[in-house]
């Protein structure tokens, strides 16, 4: 078997794993949004003077950040069987039977602990003088937040933000243990059928790559491109 014959099953294994691509997408895409709209809330607890909020967003980062993903999942996809009853009773189980729920949920909740983060340290980094300026002229303090705040911790956070993007992506591949077939899991499904996991799963890690590197790519542009607002403003 030469080296012409791996390159041409790598070929065939690259075609065949680019159709999950967008399962690979979709499960990103969903857990990073539904991730940030969680994050913002516990990012403002984390920021918060009281102390139970605190304390409790302190709680669920540390947890969620201290414990693989792998077992996250598993605690949600096959720990929810254990209380079946409780979430019939709740009409959820429809929900907690699904794979690609319960997959999406765990992958949201763990990205949620790490934009939080990220949120939280994008926010102290605003200029205090910057908010009483904005409450001085008579904003309250929600327009301060969305207007003045969260748009600056937004872009102190951004190169960050990338990392766990590219981590978010390469995350996906554990949902590939709960049936999922996605990139990950179609190249188990191909490597068990044709006794070829080399090239196999050679071909996964060049989409992985190939497709972390456009989110670096996009992310830099990104920020290259706000760094040339800010210069024009100031």
């Amino acid at each position: 078997m030469g080296f012409l014959d791996h390159f041409a099953f790598i070929a065939e294994a690259l075609a065949h794993l680019s159709v999950g691509i967008p399962r690979t997408i979709l499960l990103a895409v969903a857990s990073l949004l539904i991730g940030f709209v969680l994050a913002i809330g516990v990012a403002a607890a984390l920021l918060s003077q009281a102390f139970l909020p605190r304390w409790i967003a302190n709680g669920y980062v540390y947890i969620f950040r201290s414990s693989p993903l792998l077992v996250q999942i598993f605690l949600i996809y096959y720990g929810s069987g254990q209380f079946r009853s409780l979430f019939e009773s709740l009409g959820l189980w429809g929900l907690f039977r699904e794979a690609w729920f319960c997959a999406i949920l765990a992958l949201a909740l763990n990205t949620c602990a790490y934009q939080a983060v990220l949120i939280a340290g994008g926010l102290r980094a605003v200029p205090w003088g910057q908010i009483e300026a904005a409450q001085a002229v008579g904003m309250s303090r929600c327009r301060v937040f969305v207007t003045v705040a969260f748009p600056q911790a937004l872009r102190h956070a951004l190169p960050a933000y990338s990392n766990e993007v590219v981590l978010m992506i390469k995350a996906t591949a554990l949902a590939s243990t709960i049936t999922i077939l996605e990139i990950t899991g179609l190249a188990k499904q191909m490597a068990s059928e044709t006794y070829r996991p080399f090239e196999v799963f050679a071909a996964a890690g060049l989409v992985y790559i190939a497709l972390n590197g456009a989110v670096a790519a996009g992310f830099t542009r990104g920020e290259r491109f706000l760094r040339r607002n800010v210069a024009q403003r100031t």
